[in-house]
């Protein structure tokens, strides 16, 4: 893709960051958000292939249900002209390989500070069911405050996914792969923590613990060959530190760490003086296992030792046949041909006969009664306990997970899988739906409409937006939400409507001279302005009208200024003996106002915290009239009225003729706040 291009009227690609065999990556600027973003696109020539998109949008949704500072964030994804591509977060800095290669020797601590990161990133993972079964110095990213990031969930699988393990091939860097998967078999979590604790290997020591002409050799090593000792490298390093990269590198995963918790824990105290003279971790012998098929590559490399193996026996049984037999032998072949043929034959017989009804028999008695776990997918527990029963099999442990496909109390796998041969009364624990994954929803009112309609609709919602305009609301910025802060929803099934300010508009004035207060009150309303009189004698206008304004026709002011009117008080000759003075009023903000909500959640899981019809939220402005009643103003119509966003204090200008008292209300929200029906100069 060329620098400049603007993808999706967003992201700027800028430069290349890097190639892949399955995406190229660029650095881009996000032209919304103002900040710099990689962008992962799919190579062309890979767009029409369906594994490599379903790895592609694999890694999309793993990392999308990640949010963790150690893993990196993806912000966006899309399609554009039959392009997929990936918005994530930009670490500036280099990956863990580059990052050994130029600063080793690294410090035990920092190494342990380092794996710690990576420690807690892949126990989220694990956390939400993922295994990543590609780590590797490769796939994490150290910034320049050296914090590790992981990334490339491209071939991640749920522990609800298995179709990936079922072909009997190895994916992942031959490196830092686990004995399970080089022998084709399923990948779990205690893969990863193999991974891991050879990660922590080429930390310590700078280089990978097998090395090998082919990929088939390495993998055999790593389930045949013991893992070396980093001691023996640097003999610095404590034993403490060692047995964490025995124990996570055990051929066997049950003499691994149970989880990446226990492997952390253990890691955190290894620089402990207490420690000093631990011993070193010594694993049960690994048995082997099964040995399944390797891929086509594996086999190429296996079939010269093959054939060498076979031509030895082969050679063998040839010299055993040329051998002339020994007088015993002779003596009793010389002994049998004595007897007659038939003899013979039957003595034969019979044997072959008892021995064969032995074999049987043994068999019948030793051999294990086998059975088949049974397909109970999406069945109630009680329904699966009565099929497992039936298959003479025994329930085991009943686990919770979330899942969006398969129903509440319903079951979302077994383990072993179903298909599984299994002796008879072997326990099978069952996975249990608790139905789609909730989120929390925050306040985000104030918070800019941008950045939180994508962090949202990475997480599945679906967000729509309101606009109006505000005066004391910056533009951009929230105003209310239509699902109340605090709701638990399933992204999935929720739509968010957001209110978003505009800002304020803005208003050229027209000609208010010789308009009724009335009049320009209506004025004044309909283009959001405040309004404040003053009043002059007049023999040129009409009393009550307008002689002037401030400012005056035709200028550009902002929605909520407030503008100044001069009304006339009649010809001066008519005028009697007044007073003229102010009164202060101070008029206090409120910042609580209740308003009415409903649940857009179509979960059936109603909490009690939740059912409430109605909700306080945070006011950002009230509304203020105000009555005056004095010479110039009658109480039945509003003197001022204006927005307010903290307490304010107005000055109320009156007008007495001598001996009689004004009056004044004041209103906030539609409720009196302020009256005095007695105002005097004194």
């Amino acid at each position: 893709m060329r620098t400049g291009y603007t993808l999706n009227g967003r992201y700027r690609i800028l430069r290349a960051l890097g190639e892949g065999g399955m995406a190229n990556v660029y650095l881009a600027h996000d032209l919304i958000l103002d900040r710099d973003v990689s962008v992962k696109l799919l190579r062309l020539d890979l767009r029409d292939d369906p594994n490599t998109i379903r790895r592609f949008q694999r890694e999309a949704l793993a990392a999308t249900e990640l949010l963790h500072p150690n893993i990196v964030q993806v912000y966006d994804v899309g399609e554009e002209n039959g392009m997929q591509y990936l918005v994530m977060e930009y670490v500036k800095g280099m990956d863990l390989k580059a990052y050994i290669k130029t600063h080793f020797p690294i410090a035990h601590a920092d190494v342990i500070q380092i794996m710690e990161q990576i420690l807690s990133a892949v126990q989220t993972a694990h956390a939400h069911g993922i295994i990543h079964r590609d780590l590797k110095p490769q796939n994490i990213l150290i910034d320049d405050q050296q914090v590790a990031k992981i990334t490339d969930f491209g071939i991640a699988v749920t522990l609800s996914e298995h179709s990936l393990t079922q072909t009997n091939t190895v994916l992942g860097s031959v490196h830092y792969l686990s004995p399970e998967q080089a022998r084709g078999g399923m990948a779990t979590k205690q893969s990863d923590i193999y991974s891991l604790g050879i990660i922590l290997y080429e930390m310590l020591t700078g280089t990978v613990p097998f090395e090998g002409e082919t990929a088939v050799s390495i993998a055999l090593k790593h389930f045949q060959a013991d893992i070396p000792s980093v001691r023996a490298v640097d003999s610095t390093i404590p034993q403490a530190l060692e047995n964490v990269i025995y124990q996570a590198t055990a051929k066997r995963p049950e003499d691994r760490y149970a989880d990446v918790a226990a492997m952390a824990s253990d890691l955190q105290t290894t620089l402990s003086p207490d420690r000093a003279g631990e011993a070193r971790f010594t694993p049960q012998s690994d048995d082997g296992g099964e040995t399944k098929v390797l891929p086509v590559s594996a086999l190429s490399s296996l079939t010269a030792n093959n054939s060498a193996s076979a031509a030895d026996s082969a050679a063998s049984a040839a010299t055993a046949a040329s051998d002339p037999p020994t007088s015993d032998v002779a003596g009793k072949v010389r002994y049998k041909k004595r007897h007659p043929l038939r003899y013979r034959l039957i003595w034969v017989a019979v044997t072959l006969f008892f021995l064969l009804v032995g074999i049987l028999i043994g068999v019948a008695l030793f051999r294990p009664q086998m059975t088949s776990v049974p397909n109970v997918i999406d069945r109630q527990t009680a329904s699966a306990q009565t099929t497992l029963k039936a298959a003479h099999l025994k329930l085991g442990k009943i686990h919770q997970t979330t899942s969006a496909k398969i129903k509440r109390h319903h079951i979302v796998r077994t383990e072993p899988r179903s298909g599984t041969q299994l002796k008879q009364n072997t326990k099978v624990d069952l996975w249990v739906s608790t139905g789609p994954q909730k989120y929390k929803l925050a306040n985000y009112q104030g918070d800019a409409y941008a950045s939180t309609a994508a962090k949202l609709q990475a997480l599945g919602f679906r967000v729509n937006r309101e606009s109006v305009h505000s005066t004391s609301v910056p533009a951009g910025r929230i105003m209310q939400q239509s699902v109340s802060a605090g709701k638990r929803v399933v992204p999935k099934n929720v739509t968010l409507t957001f209110t978003v300010s505009t800002g304020s508009q803005t208003v050229t004035l027209s000609d208010l001279t010789a308009k009724t207060k009335a009049q320009a009150q209506d004025y004044a309303v309909s283009h959001n302005l405040n309004l404040a009189f003053s009043y002059a004698y007049s023999n040129d206008v009409a009393k009550g009208k307008v002689i002037r304004q401030s400012p005056g026709e035709g200028a550009v002011v902002q929605e909520g200024d407030e503008i100044t009117l001069t009304l006339s008080r009649g010809p001066e000759e008519q005028a009697s003996e007044t007073d003229q003075f102010n009164v202060k009023v101070k008029i206090p903000f409120d910042s609580s106002v209740t308003s009415s909500s409903s649940s857009d959640d179509d979960d059936d899981d109603d909490d009690s915290d939740e059912s409430s019809s109605s909700s306080v939220s945070s006011a950002s402005e009230n509304l203020i009239q105000i009555y005056l009643k004095d010479q110039d103003h009658q109480d039945s119509s509003i003197y001022k009225q204006l927005t307010i966003t903290d307490d304010t204090t107005v000055t109320l200008p009156f007008t007495l003729t001598s001996g009689k008292p004004g009056a004044y209300k004041i209103v906030r929200n539609g409720s009196v706040i302020a009256e005095d029906k007695h105002v005097t100069k004194n």
